[in-house]
């Protein structure tokens, strides 16, 4: 029997984990079963539409054929449902996140058709492009134009276009791909970081927007530079390093709260500083903790890596509820907790626990509960996908949020199943296999191939076919890994 210094039973709490094979099977049997249908992957123009019903349909045209859970979304009483539809277009978000999605399926499994769907998502990404004002965020339905008010254009926006064409790039190696990705981060940078305010702006910069949003600069990290980071070239990786680590310094220097060791979402006045308001929650403290912990690996920061772990250790403790072994929302004021469930709060405590008990399996002390939880209440086992948001006093999905709009879509499923999966073969002593997808003339070594966000030891890669819709000869390599980290 393996004690930890905690006073854990480790071998009863690694017993209990969850397997690797069932968060693979949650892919394809819960996920995929909700996405991987015609009507949602094969529009004429190649744009995957943002509207699906909690059935899994697209939305229809009229709206009084629409279900019941998108007539509550737009009733104009519903205010915290208010800006989810927005029916007369397609967000590039929303078609960045099921491209990536695809991805993630791709790489856990192997199955070309994701890699196909995937490759499409990007391709229709890549006619978003906009000259010298960087990626459209909207087109219209059925043909519809882009939108032209670049002005309008957020620098959140912006970083989730480019997080479909990273998940590609990540499994391709395509360079097509990659010169458009460092032109619209680029773009990102020339015109939404302020030096002289010290942050990215919600707005170009120029329009002296008001709004310090902890999003603009968080998801820079978050919704590709990570993920891409380390596989660019030079001069490119240096720079990007640069980058991530002033982006860190921000997040630290302007949104950290030291009284309650989390962020703030907003910092444009006192009175966005207070428990309760935008984006101060769990989630996006959590993400915000787990992100700067995995800079500091990959820039060899010790002070990044400690400072997000003892937080982490934290608000982990902060969250769980003991009494349903789940985790809560937020802090609504001092010791008081919101214990409603929005899936991505969810998803972003479970990842950061994950990551923490590659190091510390007692925090499966958590994660076998938290994980239950997960698959019991979150997952909607008729349809397929997550809900929205479950009652934390009922555990029942609150109807009014459809599962798919303009901002929720299948991110955060989908690598919460990726670092499920790859977190249990750790937890499990077994060895794990991802998928890649490269051109002949790059050899698949450790120094090119990595799991998604991690490092792990290389045990072996085999080629396994041709698909015969890959451009530059791009065979498809299965990867054996062990001893993430």
């Amino acid at each position: 029997m393996k004690i930890s210094e905690k006073g854990f039973n480790v071998d009863e709490l690694l017993k209990n984990a969850i397997s690797p094979e069932t968060w693979k099977n949650h892919v394809v049997h819960d996920l995929m079963k909700f996405w991987d249908k015609p009507e949602i992957t094969n529009a004429d123009d190649g744009f995957f539409r943002t509207y699906i019903t909690n059935e899994g349909h697209l939305l229809p045209e009229d709206p009084k054929d629409w279900p019941p859970e998108f007539k509550a979304a737009t009733d104009k009483k519903a205010t915290d449902t208010n800006g989810l539809v927005d029916p007369q277009n397609i967000y590039m978000r929303a078609h960045s996140r099921l491209t990536y999605a695809f991805g993630i399926a791709f790489h856990m499994t192997g199955n070309k058709h994701y890699l196909e769907v995937c490759r499409k998502g990007a391709l229709a990404l890549m006619q978003a492009f906009d000259g010298n004002y960087g990626m459209h965020v909207t087109k219209g339905i059925n043909g519809g134009e882009f939108d032209k008010d670049y002005k309008a254009r957020t620098s959140q926006d912006l970083a989730y276009g480019l997080t479909g064409l990273g998940m590609y790039y990540f499994l391709t190696r395509d360079k097509t791909v990659l010169y458009r990705i460092i032109q619209l981060k680029d773009f990102i940078f020339n015109v939404y970081m302020d030096d002289a305010k010290g942050y990215l702006t919600w707005k170009p910069r120029y329009l002296k927007d008001s709004e310090v949003q902890i999003v603009a600069q968080l998801d820079q990290l978050y919704a590709y530079m990570l993920m891409l980071t380390p596989t660019l070239p030079e001069p490119f990786k240096s720079q990007w390093k640069q980058d991530m680590k002033k982006i860190v310094d921000i997040l630290i220097t302007q949104f950290y709260s030291e009284r309650y060791e989390f962020f703030w979402g907003v910092d444009s006045d006192a009175h966005s500083m207070q428990l309760g308001t935008d984006h101060t929650d769990f989630g996006h403290s959590v993400k915000t903790f787990w992100v700067i912990l995995k800079v500091g690996e990959l820039l060899g920061d010790p002070f990044y890596i400690q400072f997000a772990r003892q937080k982490i250790d934290k608000i982990l403790k902060h969250a769980y509820l003991k009494e349903n072994g789940s985790w809560a929302r937020r802090f609504v004021k001092d010791n008081e907790l919101d214990k409603d469930k929005e899936w991505w709060i969810l998803a972003e405590l479970d990842q950061a626990a994950e990551i923490l008990a590659i190091h510390d399996p007692s925090y499966y002390e958590y994660l076998n509960n938290t994980h239950k939880y997960w698959f019991n209440y979150m997952v909607d086992k008729e349809n397929g996908e997550i809900w929205h948001y479950v009652d934390g006093a009922t555990n029942e999905p609150i109807i009014r949020y459809p599962k798919a709009h303009n901002w929720k879509t299948s991110l955060h499923s989908f690598e919460h199943a990726l670092f499920g999966f790859m977190t249990a073969s750790k937890a499990k002593g077994e060895t794990f296999d991802l998928y890649y997808a490269l051109p002949e003339w790059e050899k698949p070594t450790h120094n090119v191939i990595a799991p998604y966000m991690f490092a792990a030891n290389l045990l072996g890669v085999v080629s396994v076919e041709i698909p015969t819709f890959m451009p530059d000869g791009n065979k498809v390599y299965k990867a054996t890994f062990d001893s993430l980290h």
